[in-house]
């Protein structure tokens, strides 16, 4: 049987002082809920059972002093269970969502109790704040900053910078064209600033989102020597605008990991040992979900068997681990989530973890590992183990900088998925030279292509092809080797939104194609 954990916590017997038990149901409440079992030594595991000659008594008792003791009510979900043919009292809260939740005898500022590390705590008065935020459904960062005003100034030179930031991460120039310059207006909606009494204030995400001294945040990265915080290597903490945190902590983590060599057929990529785009996402998430009412930062460290992520403050009432990586998501900073969204740095609310799980697992790697700490969130990105990164490094160094075209010398480094094994395969394509004759598939894509700029699918799907490494390597990668097609992203072959367009020797012979009869 299990210990005591954040959900669950055993007693031999009823205690005579209800509040020794109250004080459970309560952190269950203003947690993510939970169970009480009368019953089960919680030192032993023993099931000891109830006397069956009292039992339904004794659940009306606990049922009673539980409800007479909370404030707001709690109604529990009380059940009789058999176990090792003796009978338990299984008492089951849910998450609540009227918070804050206390014990009426001790008063709101020393009756609100949560769960921290599978024991029940007094709350701390920012654990307070930030329940009364959530019984009442606002966010924090959307409220008032008291005792800071904002200047048009201010407001204009960050409604620039936004601006600024939203098309520096845009993919295309198309999409740049298409970004809308931020207004007083917009700031407005999102709850950056809030209007009253004719006169605009700035809200808690204007302070984050400005690096104002009025609401101090950071982040905190670190790297440890071996998998436990003992022995420190290096240290740098990251003031300043949220979103600038956001790209130095990101920086900072790519800085310290490995970086290899991934090469696939025609294009050779770097690519770090962690997917960047799952550590940014996480690191986005930590910003935009993380309690700005808790005293302390996010921290980033870097072990070596592991990259570690917390954030302060757990998950909101409703939402679970499991929840998560379905795509469920509970936003905690609207108006950052607002702005975040704008300027490109996510796409979609809760696609997020799942897309994470996906990226790191098609690179081979242990699934990551999230922990709802009821305090904090962490997520763990686990490294592959040092005998294989040395493997992959020396896989690595012997790979030159230039694929060499007229050979079609392909090197990979491969991670078998099931095993975690890494592997190196170095394999070498008999192909013809490529000489000045054309074949009949690369003429079909030239003209296929045209004018226009096309993804591979789309390519495929107008020339009706439906094997991927078919068309790659009869028509795409000869199109590219002889010089008719180019990429809109040549340094980043595998840019999401990849497209490709013809030459302008493709273009030329485009014409000498249209001209034949």
């Amino acid at each position: 049987m299990s210990g005591e954990n954040l959900n669950i916590e055993y007693k031999r017997e009823v205690p005579e002082k209800s509040i020794k038990y109250v004080k459970s149901v309560v952190a269950f409440a203003n947690g993510s809920g939970g169970r009480i079992v009368f019953g089960i030594d919680d030192e032993t595991r023993e099931v000891v059972g109830m006397d069956n000659e009292t039992i339904f008594k004794t659940v009306d008792a606990i049922t009673t002093a539980i409800a007479d003791s909370c404030e707001p009510a709690i109604m529990p979900n009380v059940a009789l269970k058999t176990i090792e043919d003796k009978t338990v009292i299984i008492v089951e809260v849910e998450a609540q969502r009227n918070r804050p939740y206390y014990v009426k005898s001790l008063g709101l500022e020393k009756g609100v109790f949560v769960r921290v590390s599978g024991t029940t705590r007094p709350a701390d008065s920012y654990i307070i704040r930030e329940l009364m935020f959530e019984g009442a459904n606002r966010s924090f960062d959307q409220t008032v900053c008291v005792g800071l005003e904002v200047t048009e100034d201010e407001i204009e030179a960050l409604c620039r910078k936004l601006s600024t930031v939203a098309k520096e991460h845009c993919r295309s120039e198309e999409e740049q064209r298409r970004v809308k310059d931020v207004t007083k207006n917009n700031l407005v909606s999102w709850g950056v600033l809030v209007e009253k009494d004719g006169k605009l204030l700035p809200t808690n995400a204007f302070t984050l989102l400005t690096g104002n001294a009025a609401l101090p945040t950071k982040v905190q990265c670190a790297v440890f020597k071996g998998n436990t915080r003992t022995v420190f290597v290096d240290r740098r903490e990251f003031e300043g605008p949220v979103y600038e945190q956001l790209e130095e902590a990101y920086k900072y983590v790519l800085a310290k990991i490995n970086l290899g060599a991934r090469i696939d057929g025609l294009y050779r990529e770097d690519a770090f040992e962690i997917p960047e785009q799952a550590i940014r996402e996480t690191l986005v998430n930590a910003i935009v979900h993380r309690s700005y009412l808790q005293p302390s930062h996010i921290q980033v460290i870097v072990f070596d068997d592991r990259v570690e992520i917390t954030s302060p403050g757990g998950l909101p009432p409703g939402l679970t681990v499991e929840r998560m990586k379905q795509g469920y998501s509970i936003v905690r900073n609207e108006a950052l989530a607002n702005v975040f969204l704008y300027m490109r740095l996510f796409e979609h609310f809760g696609s997020g973890i799942p897309r994470v799980v996906e990226m790191v697992k098609s690179y081979g790697l242990r699934e990551p590992e999230y922990i709802d700490m009821e305090v904090g969130v962490r997520v763990n990105f686990y490294r592959l183990p040092e005998e294989i990164r040395q493997e992959i490094r020396q896989a690595a160094a012997q790979v030159t900088t230039q694929v060499n075209m007229a050979d079609n010398q392909s090197v990979d480094i491969l991670i078998d998925k099931d095993t975690t094994q890494a592997t190196t395969q170095a394999t070498t394509q008999v192909t013809t030279q490529v000489t000045t004759q054309v074949t009949t598939q690369v003429e079909t894509l030239i003209i296929g292509i045209g004018d226009g700029f096309y993804q591979r699918d789309e390519l495929m799907q107008q020339l009706n092809l439906g094997n991927i490494r078919y068309f790659s390597k009869s028509y795409l990668v000869p199109a590219i080797q002889q010089g008719y097609v180019t990429m809109l992203y040549p340094d980043k072959p595998r840019h999401p939104k990849q497209k490709y367009y013809l030459t302008e020797k493709g273009k030329e012979l485009l014409k000498l194609l249209k001209s034949q009869p």
